[in-house]
């Protein structure tokens, strides 16, 4: 959201956002769960990915992601199942084991306060069930849900759920987005230990980056300057509304800040179209990723529209097999 509007407005962004992208190319348009967080109306994931399909034609729309250890897993899969059944293979889950917001929130979401996320791979396989076909003996069904096979794939930041993603044959995502440090890591280990399934023959991994494409690096540049005001923001536990992009950050951060902020972007890619292209090409020879995940914080709808239209031109013109 911006500075003094409410929740509307940047509903309707996304759902312009999600339009474009889908006559671009993009394949996926994910929402996230973040809850109590002044400027993110994006705590009803469910509500908005029904809303953003029902307002799309074919480009699967999914949770990246729904934080499982919040809700019983029989309700996560009532509200995807029933996603499905409105909008018949375009559905996707992302799933993470973080709260999604502070300790008071996790309180009121009525989780245990005790819970570390270490029962993620029991609610995960608990969640599973309730998608896959009835087992016999089974007593509670999720319906609708129960065999619609709704596509999950594992979120992390971390080499948890690297691993877990990795030794039960699942795609797995990483939020280098916000918290780079453990990506090489990660991947390493995710595409060393992969065990195939039933669900995927081969490794899937996905990167979530922040990318930022404008007509020149410089421009580019000014305009990434709204995500470190919003990382700083963040920090300094403030609203993390999106603010205007400035000349330079000199004057607002201090150095501890600055290397704070930049810790979080360390993975961002801004720039030209040239720029993003090698920043893209380097990123998928270093990680082994088979999908990028674009996020693209700019003050004006105008830019955001812009850099992914570029973004998606780029990706276009990288030829994948040819780098892996």
């Amino acid at each position: 959201m911006k500075p003094g509007e409410g929740a509307s407005p940047a509903i309707a962004r996304s759902v312009d956002l999600a339009r474009h992208a889908e006559q671009w190319g993009y394949k996926r348009f994910w929402l996230a769960e973040h809850h109590s967080i002044d400027g993110l109306a994006c705590s009803a994931t469910a509500v908005l990915i029904g809303h953003i399909a029902g307002k799309t034609n074919s480009i699967r729309v999914g949770s990246g992601g729904i934080m499982l250890p919040n809700h019983a897993p029989l309700v996560v899969a009532e509200q995807f199942g029933t996603l499905e059944a409105l909008y018949p293979g375009r559905i996707d889950l992302g799933l993470g084991r973080a709260p999604g917001g502070d300790y008071h929130t996790m309180r009121a979401l009525r989780r245990s306060l005790q819970q570390t996320g270490d029962d993620f791979p029991e609610l995960l396989e608990e969640l599973r069930t309730y998608l896959g076909p009835v087992h016999g003996g089974q007593a509670v069904k999720a319906l609708p849900g129960q065999d619609s096979n709704v596509p999950i794939t594992l979120l992390g930041s971390s080499l948890f759920s690297a691993q877990l993603a990795a030794r039960i044959g699942l795609p797995f995502a990483f939020a280098a987005h916000f918290a780079p440090e453990y990506l090489y890591a990660a991947a390493e280990l995710y595409h060393r230990e992969f065990q195939p399934s039933a669900t995927l023959a081969k490794p899937y991994m996905i990167v979530g980056v922040q990318i930022i494409a404008a007509e020149t690096d410089r421009e580019a540049q000014r305009l990434f300057t709204t995500p470190q005001q919003r990382f700083l923001r963040l920090i300094r536990s403030q609203p993390v509304e999106l603010l205007p992009p400035v000349e330079s950050m000199d004057s607002i951060w201090t150095e501890y800040e600055r290397d704070a902020v930049m810790s979080k972007l360390g993975a961002a890619i801004v720039g030209s179209n040239e720029t993003v292209e090698e920043g893209i090409e380097g990123l998928i020879l270093q990680t082994g990723a088979s999908e990028i995940i674009v996020a693209t914080d700019t003050f004006t709808q105008e830019a955001r529209l812009e850099s992914y239209r570029r973004v998606g031109e780029v990706a276009r013109s990288i030829e994948v097999a040819q780098l892996l």
